[in-house]
């Protein structure tokens, strides 16, 4: 047990920290639903499992709301396991150790996963209270969100009953979302060949750390620098000079993570290890002057290595360097519509080095499906003027927005009476499960909104405990306010 534990709603901090003890990375949730379906057959509700894996759960109406228009609360099981380098954590066998930082809730070098765990918190909150009213409820816990929506791309028609689906996947108070992004994987693959390291070559290992990291979605807009494309920059531009030849390359671990760390092992003549240290370091203050002002923690650093058997031909690693130079990152455009939105981004994601093989896997967001198809046109340029092959895969739509939802209508005029003030109404520019619900319910009215939480998918995320509370009171009061059937 941790200290978050005598926080306010008590309820639901209890059950975040409990979340927290149970390792539950993306495709590693069995352990936590295990608990959850426990914990509802110990309240005696009705629990299932769809064939996918999701987890849902029903709760009758309270006395006197039995005609209400039924309720789905919706969040995922997964969370992104991101640490930092020096901290040693196994997300499949350690908890997570949640903290309280001033007005913040945080974790203990790694994610805390208050994405989503604070909105599996508040559902298994409200099943667990006799004091709040409701109508007929549901919960729908989805599995692997974070890792491709598995859950949501699973789930069937017939499952669910209610006519509203509140989604607890947002990420800041104040803000209540009806309109999200759909995306898609994109990845290059080059097909390499090897040769026989010069004898006369020095190793070394080329690290680029330090960066802010965050969410690919969210974050984009921020300036973050992308580690993945920052080593390869130096790479493109001075590889010829110092007769440079790459071994390996490896860079972020999530495709919607954007990346905080990167390496290359390389090898020079001797002669050139001098002027390989100096140039990294000229390119540190380089980086510091162009992103400092965002990325106050960039570091660079060279170790020498021992000398690799085989390197990358001079033809192989020369279209990998132009490839990863010439690959567009970050935001391509902004939303003509929504002020201050991004309308369509691309996050060069994660660099793998095999035998025979690098690949480069992004992640694609658009409002539109054409901004989306561009920028796979884009990849596919790059791909085809390199001879590599590109693969796109997991396309999901995106959530459009609809003028006449009744529940956003509801929480508005809830929020306002709450606080005497209007919550900015939004479209998000990151991939919500809300899209691919509408497949199989497409008449379901749907929202999301949640607590602010910053930084989610780094080491650095953290919750503001003060708009848990709020999140929790909105909760309730939009529960008691939801219309009658007809």
């Amino acid at each position: 047990m941790s200290e978050i534990r005598s926080l306010t709603p008590t309820a639901l901090w209890q059950f975040f920290d409990n979340i927290c003890a149970i390792p539950h990375p993306s495709k590693h949730e069995e352990a936590l639903a295990a608990y959850i379906i426990e914990f509802a057959k110990s309240k005696n509700l009705d629990v299932r499992r769809d064939d996918t894996g999701n987890v849902i759960i029903k709760k009758p109406a309270t006395t006197g709301m039995e005609n209400r228009k039924g309720v789905v609360l919706q969040a995922h099981i997964d969370m992104v396991p991101q640490k930092n380098e020096e901290t040693a954590h196994n997300f499949e066998l350690d908890s997570i150790k949640p903290y309280i930082d001033g007005e913040w809730v945080t974790a203990q070098g790694t994610t805390l996963g208050a994405d989503n765990g604070i909105g599996m918190a508040t559902c298994l909150a409200v099943l667990a209270a006799d004091d709040i009213e409701h109508g007929p409820l549901e919960v729908l816990l989805t599995i692997d969100e974070e890792a491709g929506m598995t859950g949501a791309f699973g789930l069937k028609a017939g499952w669910l009953e209610g006519d509203i689906l509140l989604n607890t996947d947002s990420e800041q108070e104040g803000e209540v979302y009806m309109g999200c992004a759909g995306g898609v994987d994109g990845a290059i693959t080059l097909d390499i060949q090897r040769q026989v390291t010069p004898t006369d070559h020095q190793a070394v290992k080329l690290t680029l750390k330090g960066l802010k990291g965050g969410h690919s979605g969210c974050d984009i807009h921020t300036g973050r620098g992308n580690a993945n494309k920052l080593l390869g920059r130096f790479l493109f531009n001075h590889a010829h000079e110092l007769n440079l030849s790459v071994a390996h390359f490896a860079g972020g671990s999530l495709r919607n993570a954007i990346p905080r760390e990167a390496s290359a092992v390389v090898t020079v003549p001797a002669a050139n290890v001098d002027a390989l240290n100096s140039l990294f370091t000229e390119y540190q203050a380089l980086l510091s002057a162009e992103l400092g002002r965002v990325e106050t923690d960039i570091a660079l650093f060279t170790e020498n290595q021992a000398l690799p058997e085989t390197v990358l031909t001079a033809d192989d690693q020369a279209r990998f360097l132009a490839v990863l130079n010439a690959c567009p990152n970050g935001v391509i455009r902004m939303s003509d519509d929504i002020q201050g939105v991004v309308e369509t981004s691309l996050n060069v994601g994660v660099i793998t080095t095999e035998d025979d093989k690098i690949v480069i896997l992004c992640l694609i967001r658009s409002l539109m499906d054409s901004g989306r198809r561009y920028v796979e046109t884009m990849l596919e340029a790059v791909a085809q003027l390199a001879n590599a092959d590109c693969e796109f895969k997991g396309t999901y739509p995106g959530w459009k927005p609809d003028a006449d939802s009744e529940i956003m209508h509801v929480f508005r005029d809830t929020y306002h009476n709450l606080y005497g003030k209007t919550p900015n109404i939004m479209v998000i520019h990151a991939g919500l499960e809300c899209g691919l619900f509408k497949k199989p319910y497409p008449e379901m009215d749907m929202l999301s909104f949640g607590p602010t939480i910053k930084f989610p998918h780094s080491p650095d995320e953290k919750v503001n405990i003060a708009t848990v509370a709020l999140f929790w009171e909105q909760m309730i009061a939009i529960l008691k306010n939801i219309p009658v059937k007809a």
